[in-house]
């Protein structure tokens, strides 16, 4: 999910009615989060008696006060790889030739397995827009295009894919390895909100923008509710920069300003910014007004902060199926900033974003007039009596921020509950082949699926570049890299997908289309779907393996691209991701959270606020949506990040997780698991995440076993059958914690 230049991250996919269905039930996500420390610190203002927050990351660590500040190196994790030993990027196959025979998903959409929503990628994205974005460099790297390649279907009258290197930090790529910057903070601070300079903020405040922050009101400027354009206060050319690229580039002046330069690369993100720029305003109104307006900013964006942190911790992560240890306050010895590893291959999880958005809305809201711009544009209408979805093809939501108001906030961001794409090796082609590209004129239906190619004349392979990005930045292979964190390096490619074999059928081959075809397709119960459709799989057998595939691309598993055989891993049970990347989130956050001074769980001012005001920032992004949208809080699932559950089938099985007893270092816990189906069970399995790092001492009524923060409950000899109705009561006292993520099968 990561920009590390100034691409974006995923971008998105909704669809109209586009329902999943399931076989295992998420019956528990619970805050992993119970320690807290308050360390203090000296009052800034009267009112404002906690320590305020650097905008650029310094003095978060009073020890190292430059570490995780702007402007500083990415850190490593395993040792720098370049083919001279300092600069030169390591040669492999060309990346677009991968990306035809790995990423290519031949318009088939599958889904996530987990019922994660679209607020996951989007929410992923809004993240990495507040703690990292490279130093762009100067350095052209083009990656040529091949348009006899077999397998290419789209057309590049420019002959190359676009890549500029990102800059190589002073000091570094001449006698030593080459280390690129991060120009934003290595912090969860509310970055892309509120930006990371005095000049940014003082101009997306309101009042006068004259270098006097004094005057300034305590709100965000958000004429009609929307983020301001840069022509809003007259002059442009004195706007805060922001990134234009596509529809955008022959009207730079129409860019929403927000504290992230990328806030107009899709709608989606540019929603989200509006959402908590709002969400700003509305803590603002309610502080006391005889409070100035410096300090009920200050109050307002610490707490803006906190929410954006608690989002992180307490449900994006563990509906991503990454469970942390339980925080036990801050600690100064841990670096939080922001790896290589990370922002350039671990945080990229391009695949999950689909090639449309659907809002569901009243047809009452739009005019026939705005209808048919809408239609001009490209989306699709759907009118059904009163109501109304509009399709928003990705590539008309790259870099065209006034849709958002003519769409508006609350119906968009409906469309961000439908379910995303499965985390995989393949990528839709609005992002593999067509990023930011201007479609050519007078096509507005061919602007997804099969026809795609049709509407460009250029190329910009997004999955291409994540892999050129790997060789720029010098990072190690996919075995170097499992090896940099824990992992055992893989010693065959069916070893990397956990497919059966690495050999192509006969008939086929790498260089022959038919190597891609989808031969089954089912939805999330294991029931057959129909191959091509657009709605319900999540999961397909192809002609050949991906193994196959990849054996054919690298030849050898010790060249494989880190980021090519990370997305290529099966995943971890109960997790959106495979091993290698599950490790590198659970690392990262790990440092995020417990590296920073600022975290919700060591207090600094938070408690305060509470007592004094009455605010608090214990949310959910359903709040958050609730509070500052039109969506009323009933039509909202609490946790946006899953499908809702009257959106699925009726569950095959429930679970009541209890705890029954604590004592010094443990807790017992009563776990009945109910077969709600109507047919007998023989033979159960209960799945979870320990999000604090526990295990168990003994355990009754079942087979246990862990792996690390995997738990699992298998049936004992004498209680495999479980009637329909019927329900079976254990089980265990483990150390003390918390269940994360509880799968039932």
């Amino acid at each position: 999910m990561s920009r590390s230049h100034n691409l974006t991250q995923p971008p998105s996919h909704p669809y109209p009615e586009r329902r999943l269905r399931r076989a295992v039930v998420a019956v528990a996500v619970m805050s992993t989060l119970t320690g807290s420390m308050v360390i203090a610190a000296t009052p800034a203002r009267a009112a404002v008696s906690f320590e305020v927050e650097s905008l650029d990351g310094s003095r978060n660590n009073l020890s190292r006060p430059t570490q995780g500040q702007v402007g500083t190196n990415y850190a490593r994790v395993g040792a720098a790889r370049y083919a001279d030993g300092r600069s030169q990027p390591v040669t492999g196959p060309n990346s677009r030739f991968v990306s035809n025979r790995v990423f290519n998903d031949v318009h088939q959409n599958i889904f996530s397995e987990h019922r994660m929503t679209q607020w996951a990628w989007t929410w992923g994205q809004f993240l990495d827009h507040t703690f990292g974005l490279a130093d762009a460099g100067t350095e052209t790297a083009n990656i040529p295009f091949n348009a006899a390649d077999p397998l290419e279907t789209f057309t590049d009258t420019l002959g190359v894919i676009p890549f500029t290197r990102d800059r190589a930090a002073a000091g570094t790529g001449v006698g030593n390895p080459r280390e690129q910057v991060n120009t934003v903070s290595s912090y969860i601070d509310a970055w892309a909100v509120y930006g990371g300079t005095q000049q940014r903020l003082e101009w997306l405040r309101d009042g006068p923008y004259d270098n006097n922050m004094a005057n300034n009101a305590a709100t965000l400027m958000l004429p009609g509710g929307y983020l301001p354009v840069r022509s809003q206060r007259g002059n442009a050319s004195a706007a805060p920069v922001m990134a234009v690229d596509g529809r955008l580039t022959a009207n730079p002046d129409r860019a929403r300003v927000a504290g992230d330069v990328r806030a107009n690369e899709n709608l989606a993100l540019t929603a989200t910014h509006t959402l908590f720029a709002r969400e700003h305003n509305r803590i603002v109104a309610l502080l006391p007004a005889s409070l100035s307006a410096e300090d009920r900013f200050r109050i307002a964006r610490r707490i803006v902060i906190a929410e954006q942190q608690y989002i992180t911790y307490n449900e994006f992560l563990p509906a991503m199926g990454v469970a942390l240890p339980r925080y036990t306050g801050y600690n100064a010895g841990v670096n939080a900033t922001l790896s290589n590893e990370f922002a350039v291959v671990g945080y990229r999880a391009h695949s999950q974003i689909h090639g449309e958005f659907t809002a569901e809305t009243q047809a009452s809201r739009y005019s026939a007039a705005q209808l048919d711009a809408f239609r001009a544009q490209g989306l699709e209408v759907e009118v059904d009596g009163a109501d109304l979805a509009l399709t928003v093809p990705l590539n008309v939501a790259f870099f065209n921020p006034d849709l958002l108001p003519a769409i508006g906030l609350g119906p968009f961001v409906t469309s961000l509950a439908e379910s995303q794409y499965r985390n995989d090796e393949m990528i839709d082609n609005q992002l593999r082949s067509v990023l930011f590209q201007v479609p050519v004129p007078g096509n507005p239906g061919c602007l997804d699926g099969p026809t795609l190619p049709q509407c460009f004349t250029g190329v910009v392979d997004l999955g291409a570049i994540d892999i050129e990005r790997g060789r720029d930045h010098g990072l190690p292979s996919y075995n170097q890299l499992r090896q940099a964190y824990g992992l055992a390096p893989k010693t065959s490619f069916t070893a990397i997908t956990g497919e059966a074999t690495d050999a192509f059928p006969a008939g086929t081959g790498p260089d022959n289309p038919n190597s891609l075809d989808f031969l089954r397709t089912a939805d999330i119960d294991g029931t057959a779907t129909v191959v091509g459709a657009a709605d319900g799989s999540t999961s397909g057998v192809r002609r050949s393996t991906t193994a196959a595939r990849l054996r054919a691309v690298y030849g050898n598993v010790n060249n494989v691209d880190a980021f090519v055989g990370m997305i290529a891993e099966p995943h971890v049970a109960g997790s959106e991701f495979g091993e290698l990347q599950r490790a590198i989130w659970t690392r990262q956050f790990l440092a995020l959270r417990d590296g920073d001074r600022f975290f919700y769980g060591n207090d600094q001012g938070l408690t305060s606020i509470l007592s004094t005001y009455g605010i608090d920032f214990h949310t959910t992004l359903a709040q958050v949506i609730a509070r500052n949208t039109d969506v009323p809080a009933a039509d909202i699932n609490p946790n946006v990040f899953l499908v809702p559950d009257d959106d699925l089938p009726a569950a095959t099985c429930k679970i009541a997780y209890r705890v029954v007893t604590t004592w010094p270092g443990f807790f017992q816990v009563d776990i009945a698991l109910t077969n709600q189906s109507g047919a007998a069970w023989n033979g159960w399995n209960l799945q979870w995440q320990f999000a604090n790092a526990q295990n168990f001492s003994q355990g009754w009524n079942g087979t246990f076993s862990q792996n690390g923060a995997s738990a699992n409950i298998a049936n004992a000899s004498w209680n495999a059958t479980i009637p329909p109705g019927g329900t079976l009561t254990g089980w265990a006292s483990t150390a003390p914690g918390t269940m994360s993520r509880a799968l039932c099968r």
